[in-house]
């Protein structure tokens, strides 16, 4: 799994051995990215179930100012800690402006800060119907700050999310059991 766009498209990202995470592909990624164009650059995020980074740190290759990942497991961790500093040391960036919480992604504080202006999610697809009222409620609680917010969120192509609150704007891929992305916009 590789970096796919940006000042450090082609750098290796680190995955935990076992069924630790199930990293975004390449593909997915490229068409997500694709759709973000501008959008990213200058963009504050947040990776929940960060799992290797990919996410956040494709949006660091493409120009995101900054983010915040969050994953619970140590071993993800390590890696995305790894990944971090690759990416950073192609970029020559300092990494002070990316942060590592471990901790349940369900539970991530919300509030404090500047809100991101770019959610990514990409939970365990066997979670998702029991997690994803309560993600969105707590997107929703972040300070309504004048940002045209996006949660972007991988699931297979089977579910539908329809989040009160919230409105599906695009949606990446098809197929029944096929990872999709689908792009929300707070109404």
């Amino acid at each position: 799994m590789r970096i796919s766009g940006g000042g450090a498209r082609g750098i290796t990202l680190a995955v935990p051995r076992g069924d630790t995470v199930r990293p975004a592909t390449d593909g997915m990624r490229q068409s997500v990215f694709s759709s973000l164009g501008e959008r990213v650059i200058g963009s504050r995020f947040l990776d929940l179930f960060a799992g290797s980074g990919a996410y956040g740190l494709e949006a660091v290759s493409r120009g995101a100012a900054g983010g915040v990942f969050v994953e619970k497991s140590a071993k993800a961790v390590t890696c995305l800690r790894t990944n971090i500093t690759a990416v950073c040391k192609s970029l020559g960036r300092n990494a002070a402006e990316l942060s590592v919480l471990q901790m349940d992604a369900a539970q991530a504080p919300v509030g404090g800060g500047r809100a991101p202006d770019l959610i990514f999610i990409d939970p365990p697809y066997d979670i998702i119907a029991s997690i994803a009222s309560n993600l969105f409620s707590r997107i929703a609680a972040f300070p309504k700050d004048g940002s045209d917010r996006l949660v972007v969120f991988e699931m297979p192509g089977e579910i539908e999310l329809a989040p009160e609150g919230w409105t599906c704007v695009k949606r990446l891929g098809k197929g029944v059991r096929q990872p999709t992305v689908a792009f929300f916009r707070q109404n």
